[in-house]
Parts: structure tokens; sequence; C-alpha cells
């Protein structure tokens, strides 16, 4: 959720500086293999120039590069993609790595070689670790165990739906995993109000353990705790920009004709796009007490204890 931070744009720029050395490399070994071959000092030792060869692996250079220029884009949700292209770059430079190890290769020309070889699989791989630390990654493509053992952690006896899915025949919980960030999409709404909307959009449908759970992603996304509860409490307390998103995410999930006019308010006020996302938030979260109340497993809002 939101627009990304300076530890972020961080992971972007060393993803971005991993892809422009592929591309450009592969270039040259494809464009012009003999000249790739005599301005590497290091690649005469290994044997004869061979143009097939040298061709061969620009256009794995060039096949990683796509990908991860393709993953920096959206790395969050394409960080299938810049595993894929680190892929062969790390196996490249664990090869390198064995082979001074084992003697194959001198000391001084692994020493030659490490900014090249192993630079860019290194500057991707801190990059996913940044995204990882900051939670910046999307489910989709997790492993089953790993994924079902995250959503347990997060809530605790509360995803009995999700084992369902992850059990269900046709790849039910790859396709639910795609879902999710969708319901969560934020980047120009602020905080507060997208989770107010959030949130009212959950009562609306009167699941407590749904709202808690949308009560605690807002604390995480740095809700002030008093505002979360107010908002769990029915938002009689609230005024203003907070007061219109809760009303809005809770006419959304109500079907009710004051979502036109609230929107209206909305979008005159903060924009168009904030209002998208609201909505988007509002309708799409409405998806998890849905599923649990048709699978049977829903608990109204009065027989859960809605405070954080």
């Amino acid at each position: 959720m939101g627009k990304p931070a300076t530890p972020e744009y961080v992971a972007l720029a060393m993803i971005a500086l991993a892809a422009l050395f592929c591309v450009g490399n592969g270039l040259y070994m494809v464009a012009a293999p003999t000249d790739w071959y005599r301005a590497v000092p290091t690649v005469p030792a290994t044997g004869p120039a061979n143009r097939h060869f040298i061709t061969d692996i620009g256009l794995a250079y060039l096949s990683c590069g796509a990908m991860l220029l393709y993953g920096a884009r959206y790395a969050e949700g394409r960080w299938l993609a810049l595993v894929a292209g680190s892929l062969w770059l790390t196996a490249h430079g664990v090869f390198h790595v064995v082979e001074v190890a084992t003697g194959m290769g001198t000391v001084s020309r692994f020493r030659t070689d490490v900014p090249g070889v192993l630079g860019p699989p290194l500057l991707v791989l801190a990059a996913l670790g940044i995204l990882i630390a900051r939670r910046r990654i999307a489910p989709a493509g997790l492993p089953k165990r790993l994924f079902l053992a995250i959503i347990d952690k997060l809530a605790p006896g509360e995803n009995g739906y999700v084992h369902e899915l992850a059990a269900a025949p046709g790849h039910a919980l790859e396709k639910f995993m795609h879902f999710m960030p969708a319901a969560m999409h934020r980047h120009a709404a602020p905080p507060d109000l997208f989770h107010l909307a959030r949130i009212g959009a959950t009562l609306a449908e009167d699941c407590g353990p749904c709202a808690m759970i949308a009560a605690r992603g807002a604390r995480d996304d740095g809700v002030a705790r008093a505002l979360v509860n107010e908002a769990l409490a029915g938002g009689r307390q609230l005024a203003g920009d907070q007061l219109t998103a809760f009303e809005f995410g809770s006419a959304v999930a109500g079907h009710s004709a004051e979502a036109f006019a609230l929107g209206e308010v909305i979008e005159q006020k903060l924009g168009r796009a904030v209002r998208l996302e609201l909505a988007l938030t509002a309708a799409l979260v409405r998806g998890y007490p849905a599923l649990k109340r048709g699978l049977g497993l829903s608990k109204p809002c009065a027989a859960t204890r809605l405070v954080v």
C-alpha cells in the first residue's frame, strides 16, 4: 500500500542498474562478439574466441535484462520476474566462485570478474531483500505452505476459508492470491481515508473478524489507534473528510444511493484517483466476509470485540 518510500526507490535503482548492465553487455556480445572477447581482459584466458558461444551467452544476458526491466517497472507485483531474471546470473556467479574454490580459475582473474559476474545478481537479490523486509511483496507466486503460514500468523484462527481454498482443485488459492493486492491498492489516497472507507465497508458486511483484520491493516499502515477504534465503534465522532470516507465505504458496501453523492464530494476535494481507490477497496474488501459467509464461517460484529 502507498507510494514507494526511499528504500523502495533504492531497490528499484539497484534492479535498474543490474538490468541495464545485462542489456548493455548482451548487446555488445551479440553485435560484436570478437570485439567483446578482446575487451574483457580475463576472457582470452578461458580459450580461443567462439563467435557462436559468445552470441549464445549474449542472448542469455539480454533475456535476463529484459525480465529485470519488466520486473523493475512494478517490482512488488512482478517479483517473480526478478527471481527469474536473476536465476541465470546467480548460477553464473556461483559457478565462478566454485571455479576459483576448486582451483579451476585463478584468484586474480576472479577478482577482476567480480564486479561484472557477481555484481548484477547481488544487486537484484539485495533489492528483493529490501522489498521483503518492507513487506512490499505481493502474495501471488509465494509457495502455498509459506503463504498459509504467513496468513495464519497475521490472523490466527480466522483463516479456515483460506485453507479450504488451498485444498480446492483448479488452483483456487493461486487465483485468490492475485485478488488480494487489488483489494488493498492504495497509491494516491491518504492512509486514514483509505482505511476508514475499508472499515466502513467491512462493518456493513457485519463480519467482526473481518473488521478486526481491516483494523489491524490500518494500524500497520500508520493510522492512529484512536481513529481506528472510533471507526470500529461506528464512526459517530468522525468529522470532515474522515466521516465522508467512512460513510462512502459503508454506502458502497450497502448498495446505498448515498454512495453517488459521497463519491462526488471525495472526487471534487481529493481527485478522481482517490475516489477510485476508496471505491475499489470498499467494493473488493466485501469479498472476504461474503466468502466466509458462503462457507458458513463468518461471525457477526456483535460476537467480536471490536477494538485494537
